[in-house]
């Protein structure tokens, strides 16, 4: 031993130059998976939600009344032709980001579906339908009346949904894990009285055409890759048959439903 201590081993320079790199490599990759990370993170407190369903439904009010925020004044009469994003937050830190598809059958829809059902697959589907009762539209989303029967609207509610489903099953055979599906029977506020029957026609194994195409769904989906929540809701209320006060608690059952499918309660 020396007098002034123990010795040390000397690593050659190639050692350090080795040990350098290991570090570096170490950097970088830790660097390049940051982002993942974080963008994981994000989803789970912040998952994305698609809001589908043919144009004159709603998805736009009720995608405004779940982010709690203010319509705009003539969304009901003319929707819109893009992808609409929203965002719901809480106080813990919690909430979704909506992603509202546009109903008319044009490029900006199909590029919609393939952007929310392929290129970034969502992790819910809320997939609105009227019971028929969606506000009739021009051609395009332009301004102006137009008229038609309840039982056009939905025999186009059920062609739009044979679409939707198709694009929802293939996303779930795909995914990892389950993917969760909530058909929203909105304009509860027009068929109050029917509601419990309303509600079951569009749910799996009633019979109805929609139930059909719904039991369909899941056995292609498969059953335990797809979960399906069938809730009424309303965007309006103060009607002779649904109050204000009854419109809001659907839609809070409906936003708590959410919540309790994405684990954040």
């Amino acid at each position: 031993m020396s007098p002034s201590g123990p010795s040390r081993p000397v690593l050659p320079k190639p050692g350090l130059a080795a040990l350098s790199a290991t570090v570096a490599t170490g950097v970088l990759g830790a660097l390049a998976a940051a982002p993942e990370r974080v963008n994981r993170a994000l989803r789970r407190r912040y998952p994305t939600v698609a809001v589908t369903g043919m144009t004159g439904v709603g998805k736009t009010q009720l995608a405004d009344r779940l982010a709690r925020r203010s319509p705009a004044a003539d969304a009901a009469e003319v929707g819109s032709a893009v992808l609409e994003r929203r965002t719901r937050r809480s106080r813990r830190l919690h909430g979704f980001r909506f992603l509202v598809v546009p109903g008319d059958n044009a490029a900006t829809r199909l590029g919609a579906l393939d952007e929310v059902f392929h290129d970034e697959p969502v992790d819910g589907v809320i997939h609105v339908v009227a019971n028929g009762y969606a506000t009739p539209r021009r051609a395009g989303g332009t301004t102006g009346s137009a008229t038609a029967s309840r039982a056009d609207q939905l025999a186009a509610e059920l062609e739009d949904w044979t679409i939707t489903a198709h694009r929802i099953a293939s996303m779930a055979v795909r995914r990892p894990k389950p993917v969760w599906l909530v058909i929203a029977v909105t304009k509860a506020d027009l068929f109050a009285e029917d509601l419990d029957e309303v509600v079951r026609s569009y749910s799996p194994g009633s019979g109805s055409p929609f139930g059909d195409k719904v039991d369909e769904l899941r056995a292609l989906a498969g059953g335990a890759r797809l979960s399906v929540d069938v809730l009424p809701v309303s965007s309006v209320g103060d009607s002779a048959q649904l109050t204000t006060k009854q419109a809001n608690a659907l839609v809070d059952r409906l936003a708590t439903r959410l919540a309790q499918l994405s684990g954040h309660v």
